[in-house]
């Protein structure tokens, strides 16, 4: 029986995805597991406070569609089937973790930006992560990363 059987791929659909895509298709292929795939649409409402005096659900769901289709393409790319394929509404960190457990992931792999600092070790996401998940959570350094100079 292998460490882990099943993995979830966090993702925000950005061009640091890819990077976390090889990752887990890594991961899953070494381990014979099930690779899965969730990102998660902050609402507006969530991102700015919901002090925004406007209905903003016709943009919403404009974001929905648009983040569907991308995720769909990301996920076929990786062979990942659509009952493999999440996208929700919520905060990020709580949606990983509530579909991590709901579907009893052994590990989750979440980007990191290579940030100075212990403060900065991880961003607000993947820190939220790995501080309230119920398995493993990799930590995946994304991004370009700039050497001092010499």
């Amino acid at each position: 029986m292998s460490a882990y059987q099943r993995i979830l791929l966090a993702v925000d659909l950005t061009e640091e995805s890819k990077q976390l895509a090889g990752s887990g298709k890594a991961l899953a292929t070494a381990f014979e597991a099930e690779l899965h795939v969730i990102h998660v649409i902050e609402p507006l409402s969530l991102a700015y406070g919901g002090d925004i005096p406007m209905d903003l659900s016709s943009v919403q769901e404009q974001i929905h569609e648009q983040a569907k289709s991308h995720l769909a393409e990301f996920a076929n790319g990786l062979g990942v089937p659509q009952d493999r394929q999440y996208l929700i509404f919520g905060r990020p960190e709580s949606e990983i973790h509530r579909v991590a457990e709901s579907q009893e992931m052994d590990l989750i792999i979440v980007g990191s930006h290579g940030r100075h600092g212990l403060a900065l070790l991880l961003g607000s996401t993947a820190n939220g992560v790995l501080h309230g998940a119920s398995c493993d959570v990799l930590a995946v350094r994304v991004g370009v990363i700039e050497k001092p100079e010499s």
